[in-house]
């Protein structure tokens, strides 16, 4: 693989990666009974509505057909991309639910 096929391949991964977070983000939203574009508007007030979160979110299931996703592992993920806004939101709003203490982090 050349240099240009490599940074391409690595290009590739990355835009892979970044739509399993926004996957990951969206879906957590909805297992929490929480609207994802609501959430996100809050956190990047004036910013756009993303394309991938709005296809992301077309892509979410009912929370009883989703895999259980946590917490921490929400922040960890949002974080490998640098959205401590958006991660602070959510720890915010974690904080505010009902029941939270009965649910794994």
């Amino acid at each position: 693989m050349n240099q240009r096929e490599n940074e391409a391949f690595i290009i590739a991964r990355f835009r892979d990666d970044e739509q399993t977070m926004i996957a990951v983000f969206a879906q957590w939203c909805v297992n929490k009974g929480l609207d994802p574009l609501n959430v996100y508007r809050q956190a990047y007030p004036g910013q756009p509505d993303s394309p991938a979160l709005l296809d992301a979110i077309r892509q979410t299931v009912v929370p009883e057909e989703a895999r259980d996703i946590t917490d921490d592992l929400l922040f960890t993920v949002l974080g490998l991309f640098g959205n401590d806004d958006l991660s602070g939101h959510c720890a915010d709003l974690v904080a505010a639910l009902p029941n939270r203490g009965s649910e794994q982090r």
